[in-house]
């Protein structure tokens, strides 16, 4: 396989494990385990590993003191603020909306990317910023009726948006930052000081967890919260970025919420109704749009293409 081919399966993965942790983390959370101290375990067991992984097995990177400062912003951003809303946002909506609302990540990237780098804006990509963000408003506003699954759906869609907007910051950063170190190095930084940043929020209720009590079920979803939805899909998704470009990266988001809504379905946690299916289409036409190429783009791309066959 290429490097390309190996990171569109572990962006595909990634894809299936956060669509899984939707349900698996709404299991627990907030009835068994309240969402702050399910998200510290994500972040120090975590780290634990990715630490334990690198005294053994990583590469021997030394990092700038003066590159800390960018991988403390990455950190907060793609596991401190990231983490911590989302759990929040989550414990308070259901698992269908929350997984929608994600899939404006790779809108909130292209505003983004014009933003920071440059990247031009036309016509068709506006329209579709336009049509995404008015989905996610149309969700968040018609989602807003508490109900069993759901304690406080408007603060929780809100949380979800937030974490959107976090995560995407993190993809725009990482993409920096794995030029220049080794999957391991980053992660077990970014990890440390996700610690920190959770560890004030979370170690309260982390600490008053009861595992002696807990049952099987519910030891197996955390189990599976930490492992593949956080060391996995961080693992993985740090692999994919360093091959591909991050609106490509953000493309994926697009699996979620249909692999999402199947599984809540399947397990009875979530049900979809036609709010949800709505703004669900209309925030799916938003990210087309908006990812799609200009005239000038395409010509950009194959004057390129042309100039790199020369070459060879």
């Amino acid at each position: 396989m290429t490097k390309r081919q190996v990171a569109l399966v572990c962006a595909t993965l990634v894809a299936l494990f956060y669509a899984i942790n939707f349900s698996s983390a709404k299991e627990v959370t907030p009835e068994h385990i309240g969402p702050f101290g399910l998200t510290w375990y994500r972040v120090i067991f975590t780290c634990a590993i990715f630490w334990t992984i690198s005294l053994f097995a990583g590469p021997k990177e030394k990092v700038p003191f003066k590159e800390l400062p960018l991988i403390a912003l990455a950190a907060f951003c793609g596991v401190g603020f990231n983490m911590v809303t989302f759990m929040w946002g989550l414990s308070l909506t259901t698992p269908i909306t929350a997984s929608v609302l994600m899939v404006t990540t790779p809108i909130i990237v292209a505003v983004l990317s014009a933003i920071f780098l440059k990247e031009h804006l036309h016509f068709w990509k506006v329209l579709g910023i336009g049509l995404g963000f008015s989905g996610a408003a149309f969700l968040i506003f018609l989602s807003s009726t508490p109900n069993q699954v759901a304690a406080d759906p408007f603060l929780g869609n809100i949380l979800i948006f937030l974490n959107a907007l976090s995560y995407s910051f993190y993809i725009l950063l990482a993409k920096k930052l794995t030029k220049k170190y080794h999957v391991f190095t980053l992660m077990k930084w970014l990890y440390l000081f996700g610690v920190l940043f959770i560890t004030p929020f979370g170690i309260q209720q982390g600490l008053g967890f009861d595992v002696s009590n807990a049952s099987s079920h519910v030891i197996l979803n955390i189990a599976y919260v930490v492992i593949f939805a956080t060391f996995g899909t961080y693992m993985l998704n740090i692999i994919a970025i360093r091959t591909l470009k991050p609106s490509v990266v953000a493309v994926f988001v697009y699996l979620q919420p249909l692999l999402a809504a199947l599984i809540a379905v399947a397990l009875g946690t979530d049900e979809l109704t036609w709010v949800k299916a709505a703004a669900g289409a209309v925030i799916f036409l938003g990210v087309y749009l908006a990812g799609k190429k200009s005239k000038r783009e395409l010509s950009e791309k194959l004057l390129s293409n042309s100039n790199e066959n020369v070459g060879v």
